[in-house]
């Protein structure tokens, strides 16, 4: 399957628009279905043994990145987590929340590729990006992996697999109630996801990294990337 990019209705709307508060509920469910906040939490206890400055790159409301903290405090203590978005939502109740967790959450409200390039972006242990590189064309990821090299020691992506079992799934998921902004991107999604060596080879070329991709689950791809000098 050819890899196509397109627009998504999601980040079309406004913040407040109505369809889309319902698609980002949609969201948090389709992201429980497919396990990527287990994904990003055991290759991230496992790669990185403490990381003080965390960044999450198109991190909408923050919930999701909320869910994460959630399971790696225990482990990485006294982190400040940086939630970048262009459309910043993050509600009071989601920042003390991360307090509870000893983490201070910042909402950025950035293009990433802005943050990434400016000097509020130096020093990131670690990079997270959940559902976040598929709406980028190759030329234009090649460069956002090239920066987030530049910027951290950690990076992980969970993303959607780019294959027909996951296209067929995609059509589906007016069963489980999503509305049509949710069930129009997850097939955009899915036809711009990612299969095979494909992020591995938009890496930027040199030694000191340890590249894991693979798919992941049912429906997922995973890429991690750490720096082992």
């Amino acid at each position: 399957m050819k890899r196509i990019v397109q627009p998504e209705l999601l980040d079309t709307l406004p913040v407040h628009d109505p369809r889309a508060v319902a698609s980002r509920e949609d969201l948090k469910r389709i992201n429980t279905l497919m396990g990527h906040v287990n994904l990003m939490v055991t290759h991230a206890a496992a790669s990185c043994c403490q990381a003080r400055r965390v960044a999450d790159l198109g991190a909408g409301d923050g919930s999701f990145m909320r869910r994460v903290a959630e399971r790696l405090c225990r482990r990485w203590k006294s982190v400040e987590v940086m939630l970048v978005d262009r459309q910043s939502d993050v509600s009071q109740a989601t920042r003390a929340e991360f307090c509870g967790f000893s983490w201070n959450a910042q909402s950025v409200a950035a293009d990433a590729f802005d943050w990434l390039g400016g000097p509020a972006s130096m020093g990131a242990d670690a990079v997270f990006a959940n559902l976040f590189l598929h709406h980028f064309e190759d030329r234009k990821l090649s460069e956002l992996l090239r920066l987030v090299a530049l910027r951290a020691r950690f990076f992980i992506a969970c993303e959607p697999r780019r294959a027909q079992r996951a296209l067929f799934a995609s059509r589906l998921l007016g069963l489980i109630g999503c509305n049509p902004v949710t069930r129009h991107d997850a097939v955009v999604s899915v036809r711009a996801g990612f299969t095979g060596r494909e992020l591995s080879a938009l890496w930027p070329s040199g030694d000191g990294w340890e590249l894991r991709e693979e798919a992941a689950g049912l429906f997922s791809h995973l890429f991690v990337a750490r720096k082992t000098d």
